[in-house]
Parts: C-alpha cells; structure tokens; sequence
C-alpha cells in the first residue's frame, strides 16, 4: 500500500470525524433551541411576550396562505441576510413549512452563531401548529414571489 493511499485515507477519516462532531454539535444546539406546539400555545396563551416570526419560502406561503395568529411573516433570505431582524431583547421563536423545519433550523443555527440566544424553532412547523388543533388565520398581506436563488 503506498504512502499517498494511506494518507488519503487519514485525511478521509479526518474529515468524517469533523463532519460527525459538527453535526453532533448542531443536533446538540437545535434541541436546545426548539419548542413544541403546545408548549408555544401556553406561552402565547399566557400572554408571555413573544416575538413570532413566520419564515416560510415565498411558494409555501402561496401554498398555504393562512399564519399562527400574531405572527410577524419575514421572508427567510432576508433573516439570513440581515439577521438583527430577530430582536436580541425578547424571545423569538421561527416557524417554516418544510417537513424537515430546514428553513427555520438554518435561520436558528445563524442565529445562535451570531449569539442570539433567546431564539427558538417551532418544531413541526406550521404543519404540527395546525395538526394539535391551534389557531390559524388567513394570511392576507401581498407579498413577493422571490424566485432568485
């Protein structure tokens, strides 16, 4: 076996370990900075000041066009863009659409890095919000159909 083979290998292995760690560390932070349907509906039902912020994909929006009631719709390229959107004084949670929670666990993990620390993700997204039963209402601003990738 020669000595460029077993390099590769080290540096393949290396890799793998800092891709495990940081996805562990990740998993580790967004568990931490997640909050399930009812636990958000007994917040907002004891009137805890909340900021709520609806960062659907523009198509998701179109798709299903009804909003958590006192939510704040922003557009999520503009939450990564400009992060301060989220206020650093009160807790904020976020909410998506994506059976994944991707968009709202990316705008968490920015978030955090940026040491926003009283910032949560809804899990389940609007989806789960719905499926407990909780109220919804028609999301009836205009807003843009940002398509640029």
């Amino acid at each position: 076996m020669s000595v460029a083979l077993i390099a590769i290998g080290i540096a393949v292995l290396c890799l793998s370990i800092v891709a495990w760690i940081k996805h562990k560390r990740n998993q580790h932070i967004l568990e931490q900075h997640s909050i399930t349907p009812e636990a958000l509906h007994a917040l907002l039902a004891s009137n805890q000041e909340l900021t709520l912020l609806d960062v659907r994909q523009p198509l998701d929006l179109l798709a299903d066009s009804e909003i958590i009631p006192g939510a704040k719709r922003i557009p999520p390229r503009e939450v990564l863009e400009n992060p301060s959107l989220i206020p650093r004084e009160k807790d904020s949670v976020a909410y998506c659409t994506c059976p994944s929670d991707k968009t709202s666990r990316a705008i968490i993990l920015r978030a955090v890095a940026l040491h926003f620390d009283r910032v949560k993700f809804l899990k389940g997204g609007l989806a789960g919000w719905k499926a407990k039963g909780y109220p919804v209402e028609p999301y009836l601003e205009s807003f843009h159909l940002d398509t640029a990738t």
